[in-house]
């Protein structure tokens, strides 16, 4: 059965995983047939070093924001120093960001989504991995009252009419990857809305789409005309995020 597993495109260390724990592997096997994702499955992922459980409520972490975390880590010691950083990071799903910012830098974390379904996927990551993190039901800012240092988002960021993986387009949260015609309809209502929600020194970090680098900088120039926007590459030579600094 591994073999049979792997030959479908599947890791080996992926396919050692679910064998593992699989409680009917033949029927896991049925289902990788249908292109259902192997995370799922098995019902966890390692992210930057963490265990993050994934299931149908919320996004599988990817490679490219683990490449994320980590430059958001180095560049928040860079900015912040050695100051406890207040973070917000929207639209959490498993929680894999906002639990990793928090082991890994001096923070308080809130992480916020309108997915009951995914906070309870993102709770369970919080206990698994002893972090701190404050988990709040909203719908973006609307029940968001602080202001912080640091605001993180890896939102839906995939037009309607896009085309994407099969597996991702059918088993994957709709709710999480949708965002409009052109996939820019939760990054203009977070920036329409986040100066109410920043300290006078701020740091604001998106994953974006890889073509939409253009398109977002001329929403966000009307907003922080001063700040210092960059946009960086993922590991595949692909615009993939974008930082607003404050000067």
């Amino acid at each position: 059965m591994k073999n049979k597993i792997i030959e479908l495109g599947i890791s080996e260390r992926e396919a050692d995983e679910l064998i593992n724990v699989s409680s009917n592997i033949e029927d896991d096997y049925n289902k990788l047939l249908k292109k259902y994702p192997i995370q799922y499955l098995i019902g966890y992922v390692n992210f930057y070093g963490y265990k993050i459980y994934v299931n149908e409520n919320t996004l599988i972490p990817r490679y490219e924001t683990e490449y994320l975390v980590e430059k958001v880590i180095k560049y928040s010691k860079e900015i912040f120093k050695d100051k406890r950083i207040k973070i917000l990071d929207l639209c959490t799903g498993s929680g894999c960001i906002a639990i990793s910012l928090d082991k890994e830098l001096n923070t308080i974390v809130d992480a916020s989504d309108i997915s009951e379904g995914a906070l309870e996927v993102a709770k369970k990551n919080k206990k698994e991995n002893n972090s701190n993190i404050n988990l709040i039901k909203s719908d973006l800012f609307d029940n968001i009252d602080s202001k912080y240092d640091l605001i993180i988002s890896n939102p839906p960021y995939i037009g309607t009419n896009e085309d994407i993986m099969e597996s991702v387009k059918l088993y994957e949260p709709n709710l999480a990857l949708y965002a409009g015609v052109d996939g820019l309809d939760i990054y203009k209502r977070i920036i329409d809305q986040i100066e109410n929600h920043l300290n006078d020194k701020f740091f604001i970090v998106f994953e974006i789409g890889y073509l939409q680098a253009d398109a977002l900088k001329e929403i966000i120039k009307n907003k922080f005309n001063k700040a210092k926007v960059t946009v960086e590459k993922d590991l595949s030579g692909k615009d993939r995020y974008l930082f607003i600094k404050s000067e």
